[in-house]
């Protein structure tokens, strides 16, 4: 299509939002149907005409409509297609096509609407500052592990006698009074562990294994039903089993048994030292996180509403297809920060091309020689397993974010926490 025949014009919208509106003068419509009309007689059979003989008053009277609808398809795509690369536009979302006006013997007009990706200009990238989180680790929360530890290796043990506490774990038949015939239905959770509405759990505390009883429950504000909050019920709650859980000694024999160590206290050092990593790692991620967020308060811009759909699809997994309504509600819950995460994710990518921070190809083999040399890997085998999975460029991007984050670090002020 001769483009250069096309009226277009060109609305910028919020959002990095654009409509064309296009114009394609109606001999230009014309020349396409009526070649349309032609390759449809050459191929279609009809009862009293020889092949490829159909006459076109023919075609057009038995196939008027469908060849219309197929032309507006065809003209509004490579009017479209022909605009774009004219005018060097790349949408980054699928263009939305809406005001088609078209009858035989006129021009066809027709706007169409797209995205374009963000055009970002980071002014300022340093001067910042920063608190970095103290995040201290001790005693206590070695003990939390080692109990957790002390649970999974715990053994359940059925007890006849008083009545269930906190971290016992009970078997119930539940049974709605309210509603004539109802069965008893079983249950089996933790109490304590938010399994059951806090008013069903307490009822239970007060019974002894085989013992049942009347009670009247009410639905925490927050019950998952919405239409039941508030509400109460009233339920008959038999206690068939009580469980408490035994767990092992902390010893060395425990230390030995839950990994390659000597004794508790080198499984202390070993819980210690982990934590103490893990705690290290949550304040840079949080120096991060602030980092990027004195950047986005600094150089402030806006992000295509399709590119904030696309994260929380990504969110919820490409498999798990949402509808336009799912969407909607979707947007109201995590739209705010899907739209943070996005304009991250921009700002890192926009400071690594100011600031030449992409990661190198000598970066990314020493990282994979590095990696390979921890995990007793050939470099070349390793290579090869990241390349197959997709990985290389998630590798490339966790290299550009760190020397990205090292930038900003060295341009702001890091200050401790007391």
């Amino acid at each position: 299509m001769d483009v250069s025949r096309l009226q277009v014009s060109l609305e910028e919208g919020e959002r990095w939002r654009r409509t064309l509106h296009i114009t394609v003068p109606q001999d230009l419509v014309q020349a396409e149907r009526s070649a349309a009309i032609r390759k449809l007689a050459r191929r279609v059979q009809l009862p009293g005409f020889r092949d490829g003989k159909v006459p076109a008053s023919v075609i057009e009277k038995r196939f008027g409509p469908a060849i219309d609808q197929e032309l507006l398809d065809q003209v509004v795509g490579e009017a479209y297609r022909g605009v774009l690369e004219e005018r060097g536009l790349r949408p980054i979302s699928e263009g939305e096509v809406g005001e088609v006006e078209f009858k035989p013997d006129t021009d066809l007009t027709f706007q169409i609407s797209f995205d374009v990706a963000p055009e970002v200009e980071l002014a300022r990238t340093g001067g910042f500052e920063i608190a970095r989180p103290s995040l201290t680790v001790g005693e206590e929360e070695v003990d939390k592990v080692l109990r957790r530890l002390q649970e999974q290796k715990g053994t359940w043990v059925p007890v006849e006698e008083g009545t269930p506490t906190e971290g016992d774990k009970v078997a119930v038949r539940i049974q709605r009074l309210a509603e004539e015939g109802d069965e008893p239905r079983p249950y089996e959770f933790t109490i304590g562990q938010d399994e059951a509405i806090p008013a069903v759990e307490e009822a239970i505390q007060t019974l002894e294994v085989g013992a049942e009883g009347d009670f009247t429950v009410t639905f925490p504000d927050d019950f998952p039903t919405e239409e039941r909050r508030g509400e109460s019920d009233e339920l008959r709650i038999f206690l068939d089993t009580r469980k408490v859980l035994e767990v092992p000694e902390l010893d060395d024999a425990f230390a030995t048994e839950a990994g390659d160590f000597e004794s508790l206290e080198d499984l202390r050092s070993r819980i210690l030292e982990d934590l103490e990593k893990e705690a290290a790692e949550e304040a840079e991620s949080m120096v991060r996180a602030r980092l990027l967020d004195q950047l986005l308060a600094a150089n402030p811009f806006q992000v295509p509403i399709s590119m904030i759909d696309q994260y929380i699809r990504s969110m919820v997994g490409e498999e798990q297809k949402l509808t336009e309504e799912q969407m909607v509600e979707a947007r109201e819950q995590v739209g705010p920060r899907a739209e943070v995460a996005v304009k991250r994710f921009i700002a890192i990518e926009e400071l690594a091309k100011q600031k030449e921070l992409t990661a190198t190809a000598d970066e990314i083999d020493d990282r994979i020689e590095e990696i390979a040399e921890r995990s007793g890997t050939e470099p070349g085998e390793l290579y090869a397993r990241l390349q197959k999975a997709g990985r290389l460029e998630q590798l490339e991007r966790e290299i550009t974010e760190r020397k990205v984050f090292e930038f900003l670090k060295s341009e702001s002020t890091i200050n401790e926490e007391s």
